[in-house]
């Protein structure tokens, strides 16, 4: 996708989604055979439901079809949500996933699993889980130690409101 194309569709849908308490998070542009693809993912801090990308979905489709940016060939439009294993790239993402455990691609090399306890403007505090029995540990990471971080699914883990009950 062009640079043009991209900044176009960005100032065309980022109102859309804004207006829905919605943040884009990404526009994606692909070839799917002989049409074209536009996936567009937006989040919130509270998730999307389903209800909202079909809303925006409708809006986003009557504004494309109402514009030029997409040319006259055809294409499939798709508005999703981030999945569970996208990459956290920016600021929000991390707050999003303050208590979830995370893998983190350090960028001196090696790799930490960690829980998410609080996050600032630098960085973020976090609890390393114990090995073999042993109590978890605190650590305090700089956004700028980050090489890559990934939100690691856990089918196990207790919700906090069922372990304060």
């Amino acid at each position: 996708m062009s640079t043009t194309q991209s900044d176009r569709l960005r100032g065309l849908l980022e109102p859309l989604v804004a207006a829905k308490g919605l943040d884009l998070e990404e526009i994606e542009l692909s070839k799917a055979g002989r049409r074209r693809m536009l996936r567009i993912v937006v989040d919130s801090d509270e998730g999307v439901e389903l209800d909202a990308c079909a809303e925006l979905s409708r809006e986003a489709s009557d504004a494309l079809d109402a514009s030029d940016v997409m040319g006259e060939d055809e294409y499939v439009l798709e508005v999703s949500s981030p999945g569970a294993d996208r990459p956290l790239s920016e600021h929000r993402h991390y707050v999003r996933a303050t208590g979830r455990l995370v893998k983190f691609q350090l960028a001196e090399g090696g790799e930490l699993i960690a829980r998410i306890l609080d996050v600032d403007d630098e960085g973020m505090d976090l609890e390393v889980p114990g090995v073999k029995g042993r109590k978890a540990t605190a650590r305090r990471i700089a956004f700028t130690d980050i090489a890559k971080a990934r939100v690691e699914i856990e089918f196990n883990r207790k919700d906090k409101k069922e372990e304060e009950a």
